[in-house]
């Protein structure tokens, strides 16, 4: 079986009608082409091409690009093997999910986990599901070789490493130096980390985030500002029909203050969104060193230093009418809180202004969001200025932290599940027994 990363050697040995079928038919590889064709002899083009839109819609794109994947890897196997691929015959799919099994990367190491692999047989199922044809995955023979596959790998999952709130500040200790031109990063990468934290979200709903989801409102038991943050869909709730928020309360310390982050961020995306990166480049430009000069106090001329008079020597004032100096940038105090002269924001609109959009290494702010990857990678980037193995962590690490580090705090299962947003208890009780093993455990009763 091909390794999967010689892909472009397995898009070369599929036939021409199967390649034209990937490249040249809908995005969704779930959309039946046949059914699509029908409907454009039907009605319009604008109906038509509506009604594949919705469709596509149905599926995330996560989903939906794992399962092109999968269908692809598929049909070369066919292709290689001569066997059919749609419809396809029972056996072939077993056979093909046990040479996916024993495929080994260089290292030795299988490619593909047993999780992967039931996926692989997921997508087959609804690739025929989509086309009106029984799914050949259903049969004892597909059953009964997952089964053997899961009994013969019996090996813990790998799970990344939680970012508690110790590694936080080692993180945000990392962040970049301020000024132009990694202030945008440094703001923007500050609210995810704290955001991400704190409200126990998930890489992909930290990357759809846009400013019409995120509202600053006042907790009534405190008087202090609170970050509202309304989740348009998530894993569990891809349609959004339950309407999750998430409450993040104001930081004891304005460093690890949500609100703090995201008001100072927003100010920045005002300045560049109305007058540009030109205008934010000036707005986070430095004082220069000549207004510096002129504002600070003087010494009396006859106390002036050897030194300082030295200092002077070889600069004329200044003459005629100066240009004004560029406006400085709010200085972000690390001892007061910025989050109560929050007053809103015009961006949130309606217009779906990414929360977190992509910046380029010159420090100019992109119109499209970040990828939930680049979310897990900027995790990995600043755990590795920390002196920290960033294999070990991952953009799961901030939603693991807050339920290991809220168990750690004394939170109970259920005020850990409402702001996580579990259904399954056991998935809370893993984190617990990872944050102290001992906790509720009847072996501390034993007396040893």
């Amino acid at each position: 079986m091909e390794h999967p990363g010689a892909a472009s050697q397995v898009v070369d040995r599929l036939p021409q009608l199967v390649r034209a079928r990937l490249e040249q038919g809908p995005r969704s590889v779930l959309v039946d082409t046949q059914q699509l064709l029908a409907v454009r002899a039907r009605f319009d083009a604008e109906q038509s091409e509506s009604l594949a839109r919705y469709l596509e819609a149905s599926q995330s794109p996560n989903t939906l690009r794992a399962y092109r994947s999968d269908w692809l890897a598929w049909s070369a196997w066919c292709a290689a093997e001569g066997r059919q691929a749609l419809p396809a015959d029972p056996l072939d799919v077993a056979v093909y999910l046990a040479a996916a099994a024993d495929t080994r990367k260089p290292t030795g190491q299988p490619a593909f986990s047993p999780a992967t692999l039931e996926r692989k047989s997921a997508a087959i199922a609804a690739v025929h599901a989509a086309n009106g044809l029984p799914s050949p995955t259903r049969s004892d023979v597909v059953r009964l070789t997952l089964r053997g596959i899961r009994r013969t790998r019996r090996t813990q999952p790998t799970r990344k490493r939680p970012v508690l709130l110790h590694t936080l500040e080692e993180l945000l200790a990392g962040l970049p130096a301020p000024g132009w031109p990694t202030e945008p990063a440094r703001r923007r990468d500050q609210l995810l980390l704290l955001v991400g934290f704190a409200g126990a979200l998930r890489r992909s709903e930290l990357a759809a985030l846009t400013l019409d989801d995120v509202t600053v409102d006042t907790d009534l038991s405190t008087g202090e500002p609170l970050l509202l943050v309304h989740l348009a869909s998530t894993k569990t709730d891809p349609t959004g029909i339950h309407e999750q928020r998430v409450a993040l309360p104001r930081g004891q310390r304005p460093h690890t203050c949500p609100v703090c982050a995201f008001a100072n961020w927003v100010a920045l995306l005002e300045v560049n969104a109305t007058n540009g990166s030109t205008a934010l480049q000036d707005h986070l430009a430095p004082q220069s060193p000549a207004v510096a000069q002129s504002t600070a106090p003087q010494p009396p001329a006859t106390t002036r230093s050897p030194a300082s008079t030295q200092s002077l020597v070889g600069s004329q004032p200044p003459t005629g009418p100066q240009p004004p100096a560029p406006p400085r940038s709010p200085s972000l105090s690390a001892t007061v809180h910025t989050c109560h002269a929050y007053r809103g924001t015009s961006l949130a609109n309606g217009s779906a202004h990414p929360l977190f959009p992509a910046i380029t290494k010159h420090g100019h702010l992109g119109g499209t969001p970040i990828s939930g990857r680049a979310v897990a990678e900027l995790v990995k980037r600043y755990a590795a200025r920390a002196g920290l193995d960033p294999a070990l962590f991952s953009g799961h690490s901030l939603r693991a932290g807050f339920a290991t580090q809220a168990a750690l705090g004394g939170a109970s299962d259920r005020e850990i599940m409402r702001q996580g947003r579990w259904s399954n208890p056991r998935t809370v009780h893993r984190y617990i027994r990872t944050a102290n093993p001992l906790e509720d455990n009847a072996v501390t009763k034993l007396g040893l």
